[in-house]
């Protein structure tokens, strides 16, 4: 059984992040108060940021009756408009090495592409528009468009049900953190590949039992392409 779909994660998988996005975390819990260290943001990407944004305070504010929801959306809505002037404006946006090409790839072996993110729409429809990955991929579905983020596996389902992909076991997805390995594993995706290029090193990634750890994105074609379930066979 052959796969069909590829379900990528954006920054630090296939768009370029420089702690861009931890440093918009820093400055939106700044805003109310709280000072976040970036090495305590890191294990975080990849959540639903409201999510993130409730962990980060609990981990940090004593008095427990102060984390109410408007603090969070207080703290989301900086974020968000943070995140969406930085990338309507920056020059350093970029994809990281290898993606558009393997974005042809895959395409080339009948394999669909998607994205998938803990970002909300608003922040990845102006990702995907700076890049001009608009034909580049087939789906794209953000955590604020299903009940529930990372580790869930709403989003990969959302995205099977719009492209037509009936079994999981068709689909593998890529990421860099934690809670992409453990959104494909809960997905029932057949593989779900950690990646180097972001915010997890290959042993930070390792305890989550992705079924692959890559260190450039090059090496997807090899692991999911027709070609290479029949020469593994072989």
């Amino acid at each position: 059984m052959s796969i069909e779909l590829v379900v990528f994660d954006m920054a630090g998988t296939t768009v370029r992040d420089k702690n861009f996005v931890g440093i918009a975390f820093q400055q939106a819990m700044r805003s109310q108060g709280y000072e976040i260290a970036i090495e305590d943001v890191n294990p975080l990407m990849g959540y639903e940021k409201p999510l993130a944004i409730k962990m980060m305070l609990e981990a940090r504010e004593a008095d427990k009756s102060k984390i109410t929801e408007a603090l969070v959306e207080t703290i989301h809505r900086h974020f968000v408009a943070g995140m969406i002037d930085f990338y309507s404006t920056t020059t350093e946006i970029a994809p990281l090495p290898h993606v558009e090409e393997t974005f042809v790839a895959l395409r080339n072996e009948g394999i669909k592409i998607a994205l998938n993110t803990g970002f909300s729409r608003d922040i990845a429809d102006v990702i995907v528009g700076r890049l001009g990955w608009e034909s580049r991929i087939d789906c794209l579905v953000a955590s604020d468009e299903v009940p529930f983020g990372r580790p869930y596996p709403d989003m990969i389902r959302k995205i099977m049900g719009i492209l037509g992909v009936e079994s999981a076991d068709r689909v593998a997805k890529v990421g860099d953190t934690e809670v992409d390995i453990n959104e494909g594993i809960n997905a029932g995706c057949r593989y779900a590949i950690g990646i180097t290029t972001g915010a997890f090193t290959r042993e930070e990634l390792l305890p989550y039992k992705p079924t692959h750890i890559i260190d450039d994105i090059a090496g997807i074609v090899g692991i999911v392409s027709p070609s290479h379930a029949l020469e593994a066979k072989a």
